[in-house]
């Protein structure tokens, strides 16, 4: 009889235990995106011969492979955003911040409208920081 309650004890703190449930948090930390385009977590994405010459611009359209992008490499910035398809980037590489790329983001449905520009180290392609338009 001695043995029941003891039984009975070991089968309720089986239950118990069995029951149990472990909860674990999770941080999620979303990656910058580039919209229209690949992530810019990473890096740009562009073959550093295929960035525009220090103080020009150039057409760049994400998704396309640099062999088969709008010519010319590089050009004067003047009015090169009425040229800008819907959903391409207008790169451009100021002369005083030779170590810098800005990536005037051409909105997805309205040629050359400037919607977000994105600021890139020009060597590694790593996301620096992002400014309004």
């Amino acid at each position: 009889m001695r043995s029941l309650p003891l039984t009975i004890t070991a089968l309720g703190f089986t239950l118990a235990v069995g029951c149990t449930r472990t909860t674990r948090t999770v941080l999620v930390v979303p990656e910058a995106r580039s919209e229209g385009g690949p992530s810019t977590a990473a890096t740009l994405g562009i073959p550093p011969g295929h960035l525009p010459k220090r103080g020009q611009c150039r057409v760049w359209i994400p998704g396309v492979p640099p062999g088969q992008q709008p010519r010319p490499k590089s050009r004067s910035c003047d009015g090169i955003a009425a040229v800008a398809p819907a959903g391409s980037w207008i790169l451009y590489r100021p002369t005083k911040e030779r170590k810098i790329v800005h990536v005037r983001m051409v909105d997805e449905r309205r040629t050359g409208v400037i919607v977000r520009i994105r600021i890139f180290e020009a060597e590694t392609g790593k996301f620096v920081r992002e400014e309004n338009p």
